[in-house]
């Protein structure tokens, strides 16, 4: 059962600015600004070190604000707290499941977490990113289909096309097999009764203590101002998945990053990456901090007052 106090790891200052929430909430903060210059988007193997290090060790039960999604490769630092068997629900606007170099990044962590045996079961909601087409998807972690272990649900995407790779059976997609070539057809959540298509697949998991990871990227930008892009699920749409979850199966964990802040990165190397990877411009860019900390601080508490109210 989750406990009544958040967590917020601070690396950028996102959450510590929303006032309200942390007024709302008994909350730690825990200061990592120090190494996040070091720790967004990827980190080495001395700064995830460094990271655990000063997490409580014992601390797991909670709701975790991990600020920016530049930040969501810190996830399976979380997950690391949990032996015994769990399924990780994740709501992303990005797969997160590239096999391809750096190790501990935001657009990986995804395959990061798989590699741990105890994690039964990963369920992607909410993806719309080019990152499941053709040619991002040949990197993509295709073997983690196998028996349904992880499977992906997309917002809205148009068929993908995979060229000289072996594409498992999935529950989650059909395909059809051409020559040197497969075809993916994907469940798009757009034309669905939420309700009805989550509730059975929900009571099928295999095992009923899950982990949720949110990336509010997932999210329409009236709802959600991120330094990514803007997603294709309402907040009403979220909330009602995460009622479903809280319904079906036991929260035993919950991060949620996506809020903004302006990005500092040690390296020319990663800010060279930085730069071609984020969007050129984000709604965020436009306002001001107040009105950018406004809205996420709102969907925030609507997803607090979900989970744990």
């Amino acid at each position: 059962m989750l406990s009544q106090d958040i967590r917020v790891l601070d690396f950028d200052g996102s959450v510590r600015k929303q006032q309200g929430l942390l007024h709302k909430y008994p909350h730690q903060i825990v200061s990592l600004g120090d190494l996040a210059p070091r720790s967004r988007l990827w980190m080495d193997k001395r700064v995830r070190l460094g990271i655990s290090e000063r997490l409580d060790k014992t601390r797991r039960n909670c709701v975790t604000f991990l600020g920016s999604g530049d930040f969501h490769n810190i996830t399976p630092l979380l997950l690391e707290k949990f032996e015994e068997p769990i399924s990780l629900i994740v709501f992303d606007f990005h797969p997160d499941w590239d096999t391809l170099p750096p190790r501990f990044g935001c657009g990986s962590w995804v395959s990061d977490a798989l590699r741990r045996k105890n994690i039964v079961k990963c369920l992607l909601i909410g993806i719309a990113s080019d990152d499941i087409s053709f040619p991002w998807i040949q990197s993509g972690n295709l073997g983690s289909l196998n028996n349904d272990r992880l499977e992906i649900y997309p917002y809205a995407h148009e068929p993908s096309t995979v060229f000289l790779r072996k594409v498992p059976e999935n529950i989650s997609l059909r395909k059809k097999v051409g020559f040197l070539k497969t075809r993916l057809y994907w469940e798009e959540l757009r034309s669905k009764n939420l309700m009805d298509f989550f509730s059975p697949l929900f009571s099928r998991l295999p095992v009923k203590d899950v982990y949720v990871s949110i990336d509010k990227d997932c999210l329409e930008s009236r709802s959600a101002l991120t330094n990514w892009e803007e997603g294709r699920l309402t907040l009403a749409q979220l909330l009602l998945i995460l009622e479903l979850i809280k319904k079906n199966l036991n929260i035993v964990g919950v991060d949620i990053t996506g809020d903004y802040s302006r990005i500092s990165i040690s390296g020319r190397l990663k800010s060279i990456f930085s730069r071609l990877d984020h969007p050129k411009a984000v709604q965020a860019d436009k306002l001001s901090e107040e009105a950018v900390t406004r809205v996420n601080e709102e969907t925030n508490l609507k997803i607090l007052k979900t989970l744990i109210a």
